[in-house]
């Protein structure tokens, strides 16, 4: 997924120490989840409503968790840790932004993220076929996801010099 992150960093402009930055950064967005309860985290069926407000709770205590540091890749990863369920149209959480008020580096990791466990088995489904996570990729670009992130996406991800990167993809 680091991976990942970087090359769409590199194919969206950015400088090289902010590539950088987002690569370290990335594999920390997630950090909240240490304080929701396995059993939340590891359910094999649907959540319930009180289950799902649990989870969605991450966003913000990953910020707490990285939140206060100086250091540039901690400042990343708290922005990042915050905003990756964001969605491009105001519907994601936990702030409801929307377009480009969400930061670059999560809109990267959004894509990333989904790409990565779409196409990881979890305890409540299987992992998805690559084609498949591609359509659903393509489908939710413009709502869920920037669709420069998508096109990004789908020229480096694809592209036969990524393809080493994603092999894990079923």
């Amino acid at each position: 997924m680091a991976q990942v992150c970087h090359l769409l960093a590199q194919e969206s402009g950015m400088s090289d120490d902010e590539t950088a930055v987002l690569m370290h950064a990335a594999p920390m967005h997630d950090v909240g989840k240490i304080a929701t309860p396995d059993a939340v985290l590891l359910k094999p069926g649907r959540l319930t409503p009180a289950e799902w407000d649990v989870m969605k709770q991450h966003p913000t205590i990953g910020l707490q968790i990285l939140d206060g540091s100086q250091r540039p890749i901690l400042k990343a990863a708290a922005v990042i840790a915050h905003q990756h369920h964001e969605k491009w149209d105001g519907s994601g959480y936990p702030q409801g932004l929307k377009g480009e008020a969400i930061h670059p580096y999560a809109r990267i990791v959004a894509v990333a993220d989904v790409f990565d466990a779409l196409t990881h088995a979890r305890p409540y489904r299987g992992a998805w076929k690559r084609d498949r996570v591609i359509a659903e990729l393509r489908r939710k670009t413009g709502t869920h996801f920037e669709p420069r992130v998508v096109e990004a996406f789908l020229e480096v991800v694809l592209a036969e010099r990524a393809r080493k990167i994603v092999v894990s993809a079923a």
